[in-house]
């Protein structure tokens, strides 16, 4: 009897059969190994004969979730988290004391394990039934009882709020276990809605019912012959028929305010079955009142949704969507989310009175709905944008330009860069993206402004103080691609971040090319499209941005090119058409919109999307940097008819987020010769003001990195590539910084007082190979002749004067008479 006993508990007492603990009954504290049943479950490993099965394994912490501590990204291999073959279909994972194999502090209470097995490429994986993650409930106390069937989730403390789901009509028959360590097990009492329904004083309790439509929830009561006792929960769910129904009329996906007391909520998801609403509403309880609607339009455009009424105006309330029984998302379209993991480190000053999550009730991200907000009151009716082919763009990162990473902070340097006389902000991306300490470039939520930067009307301030000063902003948008978080990943995923599974609408099972990182859009996806056109157009009617530089737009293809970068970058007429389309549908509703490529690719490629009207990133980098440092180099590919475009839309830099610092290289390797040394700091900033004369008197956009007009020396890959940076506005007090920063602006009010510098029109020869370089512009308003040494040694250049007559040295005032410009 006892020896049945064990191994009924063996395979009882695991929240799931495909995993058990050895020995059986573990808890928290205690020292045990883990058995995985590749049989069981989805048996995605069944029959695998590899040696390389991995466990992607974390925690469920109380109060703060599932899968906390995880040990290693997905597809990271460690030796500790590697199962030993013990029998067929049978594996092992020595866990030892979870505490101690999870990092966890001894202050936090674990109550499950969570696990998915997977061979070492990921291609194969054990998961439970129906694709679901694996969890492991932690024992506790002298006598345990738990569920067999159905096993709901309890995680949330009522398992109501993530009920297992059945149909209805069939028989169903519930199970429990009971285990106990020292003294003998009296009896289990089975409830079904508090009414008691079967009892037993075996190990095992089984009660077999016909569900109906509805909740039903389990409890069951074990007890000991000493009385001590243990109480389990569980529900079972049958959702009713869902109810096909046309959406109201002007109802799109996302958030809609029909008035001060009432929202409907859309979500496209088309191929699903059910989709519920959880939220403050109904503190999360899965509610058959908030079962969704569907509108089938056609096979893709399938909508999902519900009105909800009698809210209180301008009250927060959170959200999410539980898809299928299993996806918890927030909604794609929220202007809002709240974050579980990232939120606590965002500084009240940052965002105040910041809306706590629904810890305890739900995980993933939650949205936000909040009717009869305060609308913002815009200031920039008068406002007309810069031509495009005038820009000189100013690129920052939040985080690393002003100390405390707020758009208010930003606000107060803007008088600065006006000054300096740029009229255009490239701000790099802060639409929602994972975590907080980030360039940027993994967004989640397109719709939302990062909370780490504040609020969405600091946001419009901060627009609305540019375009007040007749400067634009152009957001960096990342539409190549997206992360695990997101919600259009997790609707349709292999795991709970990703990959994509074959069935997602919007992403690529296997990216197309070989830059990629995250998951890759497909951008010949109908609803890709329709994303795309509807993230651009909200982010300029809603937030006046004047344009996007598109990051990665090369990745704007199907065309499969593998890890070879050449065919990537070869010339792509499909690429071609896709961002055509895009940029055309901008251009309808906002015609003065900015359309910047970082492309990069093949030069025949890019004048075609140049002659349409985009404009292009030109990289000099490594150009410029070599002529600061002191040796030979061309700077002729950065100007636009070099390259045989007949638009002015090459946006040339010396330096980008991407690209090391010119300081940075003149100080570690600059040329010297005869006492004339570039790693001097005074003479590496003399080095920069040389380049900027022959970088921003080229007529076409411009773009400066952030700081480098006061010669920031600090690489690229200080604290990490893309880790944070010294914030260094103290430059701006040292005399030799502040020269660099004087030179600049005057070299900016000689380019926008003058269309000599400006004009596609103007007559520009130039000779700017080597270390000896030499611009002549002839112009109907002004004349002028660039001449720089750029090597180390003295040297002499013919200015090429286009006329006869005086010549002013424009930073000294000197002049001179020239009687014969054709004189050597």
């Amino acid at each position: 009897m006892r020896l049945f006993f064990l191994l009924a508990l063996f395979t009882g007492l695991s929240y799931s059969q495909v995993v058990q603990t050895d020995p059986p009954y573990a808890g928290a504290d205690d020292t045990f190994k883990v058995i995985f049943d590749a049989s069981q479950g989805d048996a995605g490993l069944k029959g695998y004969n590899g040696d390389d099965v991995y466990a992607h394994t974390g925690v469920t912490i109380e109060g703060e979730g599932t899968w906390q501590y995880v040990i290693a990204d997905w597809n990271v291999n460690l030796s500790k988290a590697k199962l030993s073959k013990i029998g067929t279909d049978l594996w092992e994972l020595n866990i030892g004391n979870p505490y101690a194999y999870y990092g966890v502090p001894q202050s936090k209470k674990i109550t499950q394990l969570s696990f998915v097995f997977r061979n070492s490429d990921g291609s194969k994986t054990g998961r439970d039934n129906g694709g679901a993650d694996i969890f492991l409930d932690m024992a506790e106390g002298n006598i345990s009882v738990s569920f067999i069937a159905p096993r709901a989730d309890n995680t949330f403390g009522d398992p109501r709020r993530s009920p297992a789901f059945t149909e209805g009509g069939t028989p169903y028959t519930v199970q429990s276990t009971a285990f106990t360590k020292a003294d003998g097990l009296a009896r289990q009492v089975l409830y079904l809605n508090d009414q008691a329904v079967d009892s037993t004083s075996r190990d095992t309790l089984s009660y077999t019912f016909t569900p109906t439509e509805g909740m039903a929830v389990f409890t069951v009561i074990g007890t000991d012959s000493s009385g001590a006792k243990d109480t389990a929960r569980t529900a079972l769910m049958v959702n009713a028929p869902v109810e096909n129904s046309a959406r109201p009329q002007g109802t799109i996906d996302g958030i809609n305010y029909k008035d001060a007391t009432t929202a409907i909520l859309s979500l496209l998801a088309p191929g699903k079955k059910h989709v519920y609403l959880l939220g403050d509403f109904n503190d999360w309880m899965v509610d058959p009142a908030y079962a969704l609607k569907k509108d089938s339009v056609d096979a893709l455009h399938v909508h999902w949704w519900l009105e909800v009424a009698n809210l209180s105006p301008g009250t927060e309330y959170a959200f999410q969507y539980l898809v299928d029984g299993e996806i918890r998302i927030a909604d794609p379209y929220t202007d809002k989310i709240l974050d579980p993991w990232n939120d606590s480190y965002i500084p009240e000053s940052v965002y105040p009175n910041l809306k706590p999550y629904p810890t305890g009730k739900t995980e993933q991200a939650v949205a936000v709905l909040q009717t009869a907000q305060t609308a913002y009151i815009w200031n920039d009716a008068g406002y007309q944008p810069p031509p495009k082919e005038e820009l000189v763009v100013y690129e920052l990162l939040v985080r690393d330009f002003v100390a405390d990473h707020r758009f208010k902070t930003v606000i107060d340097s803007l008088d600065y860069l006006q000054n300096m006389g740029i009229n255009a902000i490239h701000v790099m991306p802060f639409s929602e993206f994972e975590g907080n300490e980030s360039w940027g470039y993994n967004p989640s939520f397109y719709f939302a402004v990062d909370k780490y930067y504040g609020t969405k009307n600091d946001f419009k301030a901060f627009v609305d103080s540019c375009h007040a000063r007749g400067i634009a902003v152009i957001q960096d948008i990342v539409l190549n691609h997206s992360f695990g978080q997101s919600p259009m990943v997790r609707l349709y995923a292999d795991g709970t971040y990703g990959p994509p599974s074959e069935d997602n609408p919007w992403f690529n099972v296997t990216a197309r090319h070989p830059f990629n990182v995250g998951y890759d859009f497909n951008h010949e996806s109908i609803l890709t499209q329709e994303l795309v056109d509807r993230v651009l157009d909200y982010w300029m009617s809603e937030y006046h941005v004047d344009g996007f530089r598109f990051d990665l737009s090369k990745g704007f293809t199907q065309k499969y090119t593998g890890d070879d970068v050449a065919a990537w970058s070869a010339f792509d007429g499909s690429r071609i058409a896709l961002l055509r389309r895009m940029a055309n549908k901008m251009w309808e509703k906002h015609p003065d919109a900015y359309v910047i490529l970082e492309h990069f690719a093949d030069n025949s490629e890019e004048t075609i999307l140049a002659g349409d009207g985009m404009l292009l990133w030109g990289n000099l980098n490594h150009d410029y940097n070599e002529a600061t440092m002191g040796y030979s180099s061309d700077l002729s590919w950065g100007y636009y008819k070099e390259r045989g475009w007949s638009k002015a839309g090459l946006m040339t830099y010396m330096e980008s987020h991407d690209e090391e610092r010119l300081m940075y290289k003149n100080l570690q390797y600059g040329n010297s010769y005869n006492g004339y040394d570039i790693t001097e700091l005074a003479t590496a900033l003399d080095r920069v003001k040389l380049a900027a004369a022959f970088f921003l008197t080229l007529p076409g956009p411009k773009m400066i990195w952030q700081f480098g007009e006061l010669g920031y020396d600090y690489s690229i890959d200080y604290n990490g590539r893309t880790g944070n940076k010294p914030v260094r506005w103290d430059y701006l007090y040292q005399p030799e910084r502040q020269k660099l920063y004087k030179t600049f602006a005057a070299l900016l009010k000689l380019r926008n007082s003058h269309h000599a510098f400006r004009s596609p029109g103007a007559n520009v020869e130039y000779a700017l190979a080597g270390t000896r370089k030499r611009i002549t512009i002839k112009n109907w308003d002004l004349n002028a002749s660039i001449i720089g040494n750029f090597g180390v040694r003295d040297g002499s250049i013919d200015p090429k004067f286009k006329n006869s007559g005086i010549w002013y040295d424009y930073f000294t005032g000197d002049s001179i008479q020239v009687d014969d410009p054709n004189a050597p």
